[in-house]
């Protein structure tokens, strides 16, 4: 059991020397040897934790979803009495790496994001990943429209969007194209957050078409 532990500790070692490593250079500046040489192991503890480069970015790029979707959770469990519509709006603005103490993770995602255009091997756990967070959406959407008609009255009629899944994968969208308006400077992280605000704040004016 120790021996299993140690070497599941070193395979995050090594995940976050190729995250170091891929946000001061990009992914083509990681080398095997550099990667050892940053995490303080030696090449063949590399390769006893990953048979080949790409297997070793497909768990670094896994790594840090992990880490994202830890600190989504955590948002939530914080405040466990929030409305779905808070919730939501913690939700995407942790995905969009705004804050300055993300940037360096910001950076690193979009390099995987890149890669995972020319490289199936990265661009399936990532369309697992982007699926994963639309579904999650999606419910937050559904929930947040029907906590809203609650209270009955004039308002009720556009308290939920027609289309939750749609409002997702927009939302979803939208956030993943902040994080790299903000990266190039394009807008400031508060304008990034401004845009953020008044999508989701026209998420619930928007009256649903009636038929």
């Amino acid at each position: 059991m120790p021996r299993q532990v140690d070497h599941v500790s070193r395979r995050r070692l090594i995940a976050e020397a190729v995250c170091c490593l891929a946000d001061e250079s990009g992914l083509e500046g990681v080398t095997l040897r550099d990667v050892a040489a940053r995490a303080q192991v030696s090449m063949g503890a590399v390769q006893r934790c990953f048979r080949t480069k790409e297997e070793m970015l497909v768990f670094a790029l896994g790594h840090i979803g992990e880490q994202i979707a830890e600190r989504v959770r955590a948002r939530v469990v914080r405040s466990p009495a929030q409305s779905a519509r808070t919730a939501l709006g913690h939700a995407a603005t942790e995905i969009s790496l705004l804050r300055e103490e993300h940037r360096a993770q910001a950076r690193v995602w979009l390099a995987f994001v890149a890669q995972a255009a020319v490289s199936e091997a990265l661009a399936v756990p990532l369309r697992a990943n982007y699926a994963a967070l639309q579904e999650a959406f999606t419910q937050l959407v559904s929930e947040a429209g029907e906590d809203g008609g609650e209270d009955g009255g004039e308002d009720a009629d556009r308290a939920a969007p027609r289309d939750p899944r749609r409002e997702a994968r927009t939302l979803l969208a939208l956030a993943d194209g902040l994080t790299a308006h903000v990266l190039i400077g394009h807008l400031t992280p508060q304008e990034a957050q401004d845009v953020l605000h008044t999508h989701l704040t026209g998420l619930w004016e928007r009256a649903p078409v009636r038929l």
